[in-house]
């Protein structure tokens, strides 16, 4: 049996056997596509699941709400965390609290004693602490009885905007135990313009 079909404005008869192996290269190509496509969105899956893990269990995402780590965290900004328990003071950190996420400074570390002067002046071990990441000194919400000693397993973190931040100086929030700890920031990555490293 024979087809008719058009070619260059001539009709020409096709034999049936070349119609049935156009038919079977297009269903081919179709397989092969159909193949490649499920291939591609395995691999996409995959890929994300990997990416998503990453970002929860290692390398998690911020973004800032609120104005106590001013001057160096604005609302608004990414932030990107590591998971370590590598710790120690000057380094940010985000802690879960009373079903949020709140991000500090670790002003002293589990058994270093602290004292605050009503001025805002920090006293850590005997010594006072530089801190040229905070623009104005205050005391704050302050209830703690001072010398304080950092209890085992815990941190004494602060706002770096010290006249607003409520922090471990309150007993409202106290110091933070490790297991509350999410990371400590490892850059500041949004808005662009404020790219920074902080660990």
């Amino acid at each position: 049996m024979k087809y008719k079909h058009e070619k260059n404005g001539l009709k020409q008869e096709l034999p049936h056997l070349d119609i049935l192996q156009s038919e079977l290269k297009r269903e081919q190509y179709k397989k092969r596509f159909r193949k490649l496509l499920k291939s591609t969105i395995s691999t996409l899956i995959v890929v994300s699941a990997i990416a998503a893990l990453v970002a929860t269990l290692v390398l998690p995402v911020l973004q800032i709400v609120g104005t106590s780590m001013e001057p160096n965290l604005t609302d608004g900004d990414f932030v990107l965390l590591v998971k370590t328990d590598d710790l120690e003071t000057g380094d940010l950190c985000a802690f879960y609290y009373s079903n949020k996420i709140l991000i500090k400074r670790i002003i002293a570390v589990p058994g270093d004693y602290l004292w605050i002067e009503s001025d805002g002046t920090v006293f850590l071990n005997g010594k006072e602490l530089n801190e040229p990441y905070i623009n104005q000194k205050a005391l704050g919400e302050c209830d703690v009885e001072f010398p304080y000693q950092v209890p085992e397993n815990a941190y004494f973190m602060m706002g770096d905007r010290r006249e607003t931040s409520i922090d471990s100086r309150s007993s409202t929030i106290g110091c933070i135990s490790e297991d509350q700890i999410v990371g400590k920031i490892l850059c500041k990555f949004w808005p662009l313009t404020r790219f920074e490293w902080m660990a």
